[in-house]
């Protein structure tokens, strides 16, 4: 007797009748926890106010660390925490930037009619 005989009479003939079981693939459904990484790294480089931008990026990386764990739940609440600094760094640097623009502003006027003042009194010499 052939092997290939052998194992044949051994397994004995396919069983067409029986039912096929399903095939049943789980897939977990991984919800997008945004991180805020790219915009808390912006804060942190350009508007850094009262290092709000840098904590912003630590609770990003926080974030993107549950994320790859597994913890969605700690995830989305470190990414909410991000997303609060970042936008309390952009605000208070854009106040920032708009309150130094006008300061500028207002400091050369005055440098300007002080000395367009001192040009007056000085020209009776």
């Amino acid at each position: 007797m052939l092997k290939e005989e052998h194992q044949v009479g051994v397994l004995g003939a396919p069983n067409y009748l029986a039912p096929v079981p399903p095939t049943v693939i789980n897939i977990r459904s991984e919800t997008s926890v945004p991180d805020h990484i790219v915009w808390s790294l912006f804060n942190s480089l350009f508007l850094n106010v009262c290092c709000l931008g840098f904590v912003a990026f630590a609770y990003s990386v926080k974030s993107r660390d549950r994320k790859m764990v597994g913890d969605v739940l700690g995830a989305q609440s470190y990414a909410s925490t991000a997303k609060c600094l970042n936008v309390c760094a952009l605000v208070l640097g854009i106040l920032l930037t708009i309150g130094v623009i006008v300061l500028l502003g207002v400091g050369h006027v005055a440098v300007y009619q002080m000395v367009s003042e001192f040009m007056k009194k000085n020209r009776g010499y």
